[in-house]
């Protein structure tokens, strides 16, 4: 298991990990500002010049889900994280990753007044005489602007009034009512090539229906991986009913077949989109959401699509739409079609 201390810069997490590993047995601390200070010693400068963070590095927020795992195999836990994490798609990248390890998580968020948290940053003392009070300072205002996913997602500690000791004793309470603890389902990382099916489905106005799941940092479409021995279009009609409680009216039709090439880490596999067709204001009315599978839903444009899904989902989504005019299913490769009729599907 791990302990997340979530909280702003001044909060006093690393000083209330460590009462805590006294209250909890087998505990251990991780600190993942160690892995950033690592990957700045070795990423090149012209790669380190482009971030303010080292929480933006994806190689970062991998790192820290590979070594909590890694540790959890040398001791018995819980694992003990103390990391401020205030952007909500970093929080679903390292949980999800987390979870489909099946290593479960229980967030807890450290919350001091503002006004306590600046004198705490003002009396930091540093051995090596530097201080990043001012860079500390300036996170304040994107710590106010996350309290908003913060209080839904993580079990507050009020700590304004408390001694760490103090905090840590309320902090070990909560976690044996099973506070923080974190529902998210994700399959298991894959170990090869996989098959996705995805369902477009779309609104009156034809707009397209995208879902924000809690496991990975971007917008997705309705569906998942296709089960051994499962047809691709029959785990797209399974995926919609489960994800929002929805069963299709008619049988979904290909739109477009891409292959999406192995990238290390990930195996890549065949991607499929099927057609759904369109719902009715009350089918819209009575969609469902698995509070620990997806976030939200919206009916987006193809413009507003483009600030939503990465680029390779974005280039799949164009494909699907110019499929769904001409009536031709499209097979692309890496989301570019392919083929002497520009992908056009045989027969």
């Amino acid at each position: 298991m791990i302990v997340w201390l979530n909280g702003a810069y001044g909060a006093g997490k690393t000083t209330v990990a460590h009462e805590l590993a006294d209250l909890l047995p087998g505990s251990m601390l991780c600190e993942p500002e160690l892995i950033g200070a690592g990957l700045r010693c070795v990423l090149p400068k012209e790669r380190l010049a482009q971030i303010d963070d080292f929480q933006q590095l994806p190689s970062w927020r991998r790192l820290v889900a590979d070594t909590a795992a890694a540790l959890l195999t040398e001791v018995p836990g819980p694992l003990i994280i103390p990391m401020t994490l205030l952007r909500q798609d970093y929080r679903d990248e390292i949980f999800g990753a987390l979870a489909a390890r099946r290593i479960p998580v229980q967030h807890v968020l450290l919350h001091a007044d503002e006004t306590i948290l600046r004198t705490r940053l003002e009396q930091r003392t540093y051995t090596d005489g530097q201080s990043d009070t001012v860079w500390c300072r300036e996170q304040l205002p994107a710590y106010r602007a996350a309290l908003d996913w913060l209080g839904e997602d993580a079990h507050a500690v009020e700590t304004s009034g408390l001694t760490p000791r103090q905090t840590a004793e309320r902090v070990a309470g909560a976690l044996d009512e099973g506070a923080g603890s974190l529902d998210i389902v994700q399959t298991p990382e894959p170990t090869a090539e996989t098959v996705a099916a995805g369902v477009l489905l779309f609104d009156e106005q034809g707009r397209v229906l995208l879902v924000d799941p809690t496991y990975k940092p971007c917008w997705e479409f309705p569906g998942g991986v296709v089960e051994p021995g499962e047809a691709p279009a029959g785990a797209g009609v399974r995926e919609v009913a489960e994800e929002l409680g929805l069963q299709l009216r008619i049988d979904p039709s290909l739109l477009v077949a891409d292959w999406e090439p192995p990238k290390p880490p990930a195996y890549g596999g065949l991607r499929l989109l099927f057609d759904g067709g369109s719902l009715s204001a009350d089918e819209i009315r009575q969609l469902l959401l698995p509070s620990a599978e997806l976030r939200a839903w919206r009916f987006v444009t193809e413009e507003q699509a483009a600030e939503l899904l990465p680029p390779a989902h974005l280039e799949r989504l164009k494909g699907a739409l110019r499929a769904r005019e001409t009536g031709h299913p499209l097979y692309l490769e890496a989301g570019i079609p392919v083929g002497g009729t520009a992908g056009r599907a045989a027969g």
